[in-house]
């Protein structure tokens, strides 16, 4: 087995549309660079993600300069959007939380309306006053998080995932698999690791930067969506509810929370330091 490395990097700028793949990435206290500074809302202002609007999948943010976003999306005409000034904020939800967030303007909420049919707002997120605290249960006090789910980063591995789909191929639904990557929509993937190993760790080191294993990332219907369809199916909740529920809970993944900051790169070596 080769020693273990990052085999991919990946940003999402917007919270649940399409990101990039870069070959480096920033780490800070919180997360990547770049990685979920904003966010969707409703018109009731609580977050918008691909559960209700599978739709979302095929929209993609490309980060610019100065952390600017070019948004394009199948029908749409490309958007740059520009980091607004954080004059004024607005009261948002994300899941139980209730933060405030800067509003992108007019253009980009009548640019999300028109592609999705309804009522949408895209708001940013990056002020260090501005961000939510991690759960304290699997964390040290003053860790933060953007508008990601609950933890700075989500890590995979390509042996789980051919594991899963050699279980998927032997389900009920064995036609829906081999699943890609990119239904789990991990911050950093990792080759030549052993199958659902990632259990078991506690502390790990990326490039440079080390990191806090949180928990094991829960899953929800996001992961039965076709990323470049935007069409749902059964899979992987089905296998994942047969052979990793944890709890209450389906799980694929790590949560990291960086212990250091740096920049860590594809080809990088990834060490089980605990």
């Amino acid at each position: 087995m080769p020693k273990p490395a990052v085999r991919a990097l990946h940003l999402y700028p917007v919270k649940s549309i399409a990101g990039s793949g870069p070959g480096e990435a920033v780490v800070e206290p919180w997360g990547l660079a770049g990685d979920r500074r904003w966010m969707l809302v409703d018109a009731g202002r609580k977050l918008l993600t691909q559960r209700p609007q599978p739709k979302l999948a095929l929209a993609r943010a490309e980060e610019l300069a100065a952390g600017a976003l070019r948004l394009t999306a199948p029908g749409m005409p490309p958007l740059t959007v520009e980091v607004p000034e954080p004059v004024e904020t607005i009261p948002v939800e994300h899941f139980r939380d209730k933060i405030d967030a800067v509003t992108a303007g007019p253009a980009a909420a009548a640019w999300f309306r028109e592609y999705l049919g309804t009522e949408v707002e895209l708001v940013h997120l990056d002020a260090p006053e501005m961000r939510r605290p991690v759960d304290p249960e699997f964390s040290e006090p003053g860790d933060t998080v953007t508008f990601a789910d609950g933890f700075p980063l989500l890590l995979t591995t390509t042996s789980s995932l051919d594991a899963l789909n050699s279980l998927i191929a032997q389900g009920d639904h064995p036609e829906e698999g081999p699943l890609p990557m990119n239904r789990f929509r991990p911050n950093v993937v990792v080759d030549g690791t052993a199958p659902w190993a990632e259990d078991d760790w506690r502390t790990v080191r990326i490039g440079e930067v080390v990191f806090q294993v949180a928990k094991p990332s829960a899953r929800c219907v996001v992961t039965t969506t076709d990323q470049h369809t935007a069409g749902r199916g059964k899979e992987p909740l089905r296998t994942l509810g047969r052979h990793r529920r944890f709890g209450g809970q389906l799980v694929f993944g790590q949560n990291l929370i960086p212990r250091g900051t740096g920049t860590i790169r594809v080809g990088d070596r990834f060490e089980i330091l605990d």
